[in-house]
């Protein structure tokens, strides 16, 4: 699926299950809680935490496509185009950073 397909797939599913978008701020709440739930798996399953009884059955994969499904949400309803907003991004960085990580002592 490409990113446009993801976009209009998205919009059709609110509009026929989700019957509308929920607001803007509403939304952005929501990619919020979406965001603090991959970072609750990646702290358990990466970092030093341990699972609760109650996070044993999250799925990295699944939660990141909440956040993903939210991000398409936003762009939707305010006329983002995602594929030509990342594709400028993509430039953006690559003339940004053309040597930056490569001279970063660290990343070696």
């Amino acid at each position: 699926m490409t990113i446009e397909e993801a976009q209009q797939t998205v919009d059709a599913w609110i509009k026929t299950t989700g019957v509308r978008y929920f607001n803007e701020l509403t939304n952005m709440a929501m990619l919020t809680e979406e965001v603090g739930e991959v970072a609750r798996i990646i702290a358990r399953q990466y970092g030093e935490q341990s699972f609760k009884e109650s996070d044993k059955d999250k799925v990295l994969a699944d939660e990141l496509a909440d956040v993903l499904f939210v991000v398409i949400c936003l762009a939707n309803q305010t006329g983002i185009d995602l594929t030509d907003a990342l594709n400028r991004n993509l430039a953006k960085k690559t003339q940004r950073d053309a040597t930056r990580h490569k001279n970063n002592e660290k990343l070696k």
